[in-house]
C-alpha cells in the first residue's frame, strides 16, 4: 500500500470523473471586466471558472486542481432583469441593473489532477482519499455554498449521471458563439509569478460544450504580478488528518 501511494504522489495522475447536477433560479456568468461594478449581463452559458468554483465549493484542497470536462444545458436560456443596490468602493449604494439568467440547470462531469507545482504538498496526494471525499461531500451538497457566477445567486448540486434525462437543446445542432472568458491562470496553479486572463470560442453541440484545457487556451491576457501562497501542512493546512483518513 505504501508503495502505491509513493506511486500516486509523483506520476500524472487523473481522478475518476466527478458528475453533477448543478440549479438554480439564477444565475450570473460574466466577464471579469463587468466585475468593478455598472450594468451587468450575464452570459448565456456557464464560464469554466464559474463551474470550476462550484466544483471546489462541492470540495477542493490546494493538492490538486478540478478539470471542468464538458457542461450539458438543460433548460432553455431565459433572462430576467432586475434593479440592484450593490455597494460603491468608496462607500454607500448605487443602482445597477443586472441581467440574470433564469431558472438554470446544467450537468458537469470534472475530474482533479494533482498540482505539480505544490511540491511542498507531495504527501497529501492521496487519490483515494480525495475521490472519496469529493463523493461524499457532493452526496451532502457540497462542503461550501454553492454559487451560480456571483453571491447573488445560490445554487444546489446533488450527483447525477451525465448525459441523462432531457434537454430543451437534443438534436439541436451546433450552435457557435462569439469570444468568451475562460477562466484564471494563477499563479499557484501555472508556477509563474503572475494573473492571466483566458478567453476561448465555445461551440455548443445537442447542448453539451466541451472545454478546452485552460493550457490550451491561446487567447490570454495578462492582469498583474501576483505570487502563489505558500502552504505550510499542519500550520494553514489540515494535510492528511482531514476527515480522519490518515494514510
Amino acid at each position: 500500500m505504501k508503495n502505491q501511494q509513493e506511486k500516486w504522489r509523483t506520476i500524472v495522475f487523473k481522478s475518476k470523473p466527478i458528475e453533477f447536477k448543478v440549479w438554480g433560479r439564477y444565475a450570473l456568468f460574466t466577464d471579469p471586466v463587468t466585475k468593478t461594478g455598472g450594468e451587468k449581463f450575464s452570459y448565456h452559458i456557464p464560464t469554466y471558472e464559474a463551474l470550476k468554483g462550484i466544483a471546489k465549493s462541492i470540495y477542493w484542497k490546494p493538492t490538486f486542481i478540478w478539470i471542468i470536462d464538458e457542461v450539458r444545458v438543460i433548460n432553455q436560456v431565459r433572462t430576467q432583469t432586475k434593479g440592484t443596490k450593490p455597494q460603491n468602493y468608496n462607500g454607500g449604494n448605487t443602482l445597477a441593473i443586472y441581467t440574470f439568467l433564469h431558472n438554470v440547470e446544467y450537468q458537469v462531469k470534472a475530474h482533479f489532477e494533482w498540482n505539480m507545482h505544490r511540491p511542498e504538498l507531495a504527501d497529501d496526494r492521496i487519490a483515494p482519499k480525495h475521490q472519496q471525499i469529493a463523493e461524499r461531500m457532493l452526496k451532502r451538497g457540497g462542503r461550501q455554498d454553492v454559487f451560480l457566477g456571483t453571491r447573488d445567486c445560490q445554487g444546489y448540486v446533488e450527483p447525477c449521471k451525465f448525459g441523462s434525462g432531457e434537454s430543451v437543446f437534443d438534436n439541436n445542432g451546433e450552435l457557435a458563439y462569439a469570444l468568451m472568458f475562460h477562466g484564471f491562470d494563477y499563479p499557484d496553479e501555472t508556477g509563474e509569478n503572475k494573473l492571466e486572463t483566458r478567453f476561448w470560442n465555445p461551440v455548443m453541440v445537442d447542448g453539451v460544450i466541451k472545454f478546452p484545457r485552460p493550457e490550451d487556451c491561446t487567447i490570454k491576457k495578462f492582469v498583474r504580478e501576483m505570487e502563489a501562497k505558500v502552504f505550510k501542512p499542519e500550520e494553514n493546512f489540515s494535510g492528511l488528518k482531514e476527515e480522519g483518513l490518515e494514510s
